[in-house]
């Protein structure tokens, strides 16, 4: 047992009604770093937040003996440093608060100048944590800034953050808290290609500081430390090895079906796509905060039915562009835009822009509320409003349940949104883009969090949409694999300038 991190024995775990684990076992030993690997709601994630104490255990026992050796060589006696405070956790959703610290961020905030600076910066958020004890000197402040490459980003609110600088801040928090024993769920999501060379040395170094590293991870994307794979399947642990054993194929992936062709053109019939000659049309569009140029003369023209890749390291400037063509982004109004033939600030509402747009992005997946059930989530997509605030409506929900069918979410209808995985989540937020049809959809990252299988089968239905009518599309990704056949045209942004079109 000396050589014990944490053991798990023979647990049962349940949440509301749900039993999330029977008779389940785990142990890592000292020196060893674990990757759990599985397809979508095998209990990855859930397993991440059983170790760090989220979920009551109503069977068996886990054993923090890190937790008993950190006491005895620090010769601790304070009752109140429980094993929770030794555990630093990194989850796909972060949750911020206003400086007020009275409420939750919320979606368009970023792009509202008065409500964005109740934000706090990137300096004022990492200040504010505080180590349990000076375990772990290798992590101090200024080092941890330089390391996670967060120097330039200080005084940045952290709303106005992309995606993947967002998670970079999210691991120096978790570091700065001299965790021993460290839990990433996914960490690679919404990194760039270099970012993630990067990312797998910066775990080198945080193993080497005496961390222990237990996260979840697709069965592609295993990084470089890792010792032990654990692959699970239906809640349950079906295989343990040392990663030199470990083979992809070795998680389940079901076969993808072929979309229904005759159900997916009844659905969009229902709905047909208005016709339009120029859906978006930029003329050296400038976006600013403050004295940070964001976008630089830009000029982008997409006719109907064409089908876009957007490109371009974190913190390019992708997501402000597309702020600016889904409506959300005020600045609009000082550019030179035309949206579905209509130059901006001529009368339209955002919401008739928001009416042939269908959207999904990580920071709408990030800020979507999670009450609603999941059918309810998917309905509001007639309404553009981030949940069902009306009574619903028979036959819309008909449709959106026929749309679950086609992304394969039928049997989360009527579960609310926060009681399924984070993979299943997306999906229905973008069943929520799909079910008006509308003329424009911009998928922003869609396959964040997606299995092989989830990934395969909705880019093949982004295909079979694109070939039957005269949608347009734009796609953005860092994977290459990603991107739909159909997708026949590149713009490329870096440091928000167009370098490739």
């Amino acid at each position: 047992m000396g050589n014990l991190v944490i053991s798990i024995n023979n647990i049962t775990v349940r949440n509301l009604e749900q039993t999330l684990f029977k008779n389940l076992s785990f142990e890592v030993k000292k020196a060893e770093h674990w990757a759990l690997v599985g397809e979508s709601g095998s209990g990855k994630s859930v397993l991440l937040q059983t170790i760090s104490g989220k979920f009551n255990i109503v069977g068996g026992r886990i054993h923090h003996f890190y937790h008993e050796k950190f006491i005895q060589q620090h010769n601790i006696n304070d009752p109140n440093l429980t094993f929770h405070k030794l555990i630093a956790s990194v989850s796909p959703r972060h949750h911020f608060r206003n400086l007020s610290n009275t409420s939750d961020f919320y979606y368009q905030q970023r792009f509202n100048s008065c409500d964005s600076e109740d934000a706090p910066t990137v300096d004022t958020y990492l200040s504010a944590i505080r180590p349990v004890a000076n375990s772990n000197p290798v992590w101090d402040f200024e080092t941890t800034i330089e390391k996670l490459r967060l120097g330039p980003l200080r005084e940045k609110q952290l709303i106005k953050l992309s995606n993947g600088e967002t998670k970079r801040l999210l691991i120096a928090a978790a570091l700065l808290k001299h965790p021993v024993l460290l839990l990433l769920d996914n960490p690679l999501t919404g990194l760039d290609v270099q970012s993630r060379v990067w990312f797998n040395r910066l775990l080198n170094e945080i193993t080497e500081s005496g961390i222990t590293v237990v996260l979840a991870t697709p069965p592609f994307e295993i990084p470089d430390i890792i010792t032990h794979v654990a692959v699970l399947h239906q809640g349950a642990i079906v295989n343990t090895m040392t990663r030199d054993k470990f083979n992809p194929t070795m998680v389940n992936v079901p076969a993808v079906k072929p979309v229904d062709m005759s159900e997916l053109n009844q659905l969009l019939s229902l709905n047909p796509v208005a016709r339009f000659d120029d859906i978006v049309y930029m003329k050296n569009v400038n976006i600013s905060y403050g004295e940070n140029r964001v976008l630089s003369n830009v000029n982008w023209q997409i006719k109907q039915g064409e089908h876009w890749a957007l490109l371009g390291a974190n913190g390019a400037g992708k997501s402000t562009l597309l702020s600016l063509i889904n409506g959300d982004n005020p600045q609009a109004y000082a550019n030179d835009i035309v949206l579905f033939d209509r130059r901006r600030g001529t009368g339209e509402s955002i919401w008739d822009i928001k009416s042939k747009t269908g959207f999904v992005s990580p920071e709408l997946y990030q800020y979507f509320p999670t009450d609603n059930t999941c059918l309810q989530v998917i309905e509001s997509g007639f309404y553009d409003t981030l949940g069902l605030f009306r009574q619903s409506s028979p036959q819309k929900a008909a449709i959106a349940l026929r749309w679950m069918k086609l992304l394969e979410l039928e049997a989360y209808a009527n579960k609310p949104l926060k009681g399924i995985s984070a993979s299943a989540q997306r999906l229905c937020l973008l069943a929520r883009a799909l079910v008006k049809n509308p003329v424009l959809l911009i998928f922003d990252e869609p396959c964040q969090g997606l299995d092989a299988h989830q990934q395969l089968h909705f880019k093949h239905l982004v295909d079979a949409i694109c070939t039957s009518g005269k949608t347009t599309l734009i796609y953005v990704t860092h994977y290459q694999h990603e991107i739909p056949d159909s997708v026949n045209l590149m713009l490329k942004l870096d440091k928000g300038r167009v370098v490739e079109v």
